[in-house]
C-alpha cells in the first residue's frame, strides 16, 4: 500500500470513529456516566476509557472476523443491539435513584438547651470523589459488541489484508476514544453549572436518566420487531 493510501486510511479512521462516538447511545449513555462526576476532567477520563474498552471490543471481534473470514449472524447482531438498549435502561435508572437519594433534606440537632436544623444531602458520601472506570469501560465494550459486526463487514469489503483491517479499526478507536473524551467533557457542563443548585441539579439528572431510559426501551421495541418481522 502506497503512502498515499496509508494517509488515506488513518484519515477514513479518524474521521469515521470520532463521527461514531456521537451516536446518540453513545452519547446517551455517556452523559449518565458523568452525571456523577465532579469536573471536566474526569468526565473527561470517562468518555476515554468508554472509548478504550469500545476499540478492545472492536479489535478483539475485528480480528476474528478478519483472520476466519465470518460474519456476524444477523440475529446475534440484533442481540448485541438488544443488550444496548438494556443497558441504558439500567444506566438510566441507577441516575435517578441517585438522583433521589442525593435529595436535600432536613435533620434536627439538639445540643443540650440548643436545637438547630441542618441541610444534609447524600451527595457528599464518603465514596462520592473516588473516579470509578469500570462502569464506562463495560459500557464501551457492550457498545463496541454492538458495532463491530457492520465496522468489520465494512473494513472486509474494502481492505485487502488483516493487517490493514486491524490498523483500520484501531485508528478507527483512536477517533472514538478522542471524539468521546471531547464529547464527556462538553456533556458535562450542565451538570457541573448546576451542582450548587441543588434542586435544579437533581432535575437535570434526572432529565437524563429518563432519557437514558427512553432510548433504551426504543432500542429494545425497535429489534423485538425486527426479530419478529425475521
Amino acid at each position: 500500500m502506497a503512502w498515499s493510501e496509508w494517509w488515506t486510511v488513518f484519515g477514513l479512521g479518524l474521521t469515521l470513529g470520532f463521527k461514531h462516538a456521537l451516536d446518540s447511545d453513545h452519547l446517551v449513555a455517556v452523559m449518565s456516566l458523568v452525571t456523577e462526576t465532579r469536573s471536566i476532567r474526569k468526565s473527561a477520563l470517562f468518555g476515554a476509557t468508554w472509548g478504550v474498552g469500545h476499540t478492545v471490543t472492536l479489535l478483539a471481534c475485528g480480528a476474528v472476523i478478519l483472520l476466519f473470514r465470518i460474519q456476524f449472524p444477523a440475529r446475534l447482531a440484533m442481540s448485541f443491539e438488544f443488550l444496548v438498549g438494556i443497558m441504558l435502561v439500567i444506566l438510566g435508572v441507577h441516575v435517578v435513584i441517585k438522583a433521589v437519594r442525593e435529595k436535600v433534606h432536613i435533620h434536627w440537632h439538639t445540643h443540650g438547651d440548643i436545637t438547630h436544623i441542618h441541610f444534609h444531602s447524600h451527595k457528599h458520601g464518603a465514596d462520592h470523589d473516588h473516579v470509578h472506570l469500570r462502569r464506562p469501560l463495560l459500557v464501551g465494550i457492550v457498545h463496541g459488541l454492538a458495532g463491530s459486526g457492520a465496522l468489520t463487514l465494512l473494513v472486509l469489503s474494502t481492505l485487502h489484508s488483516v493487517i490493514q483491517g486491524l490498523l483500520f479499526i484501531l485508528i478507527f478507536g483512536l477517533g472514538s476514544i478522542l471524539g468521546m473524551m471531547l464529547t464527556g467533557a462538553v456533556i458535562s457542563v450542565p451538570f457541573l453549572w448546576t451542582q450548587r443548585l441543588t434542586r435544579v441539579h437533581r432535575v437535570v439528572q434526572s432529565l437524563a436518566g429518563l432519557l437514558s431510559i427512553g432510548l433504551g426501551i426504543v432500542i429494545m421495541l425497535e429489534i423485538i420487531a425486527a426479530f419478529s418481522a425475521a
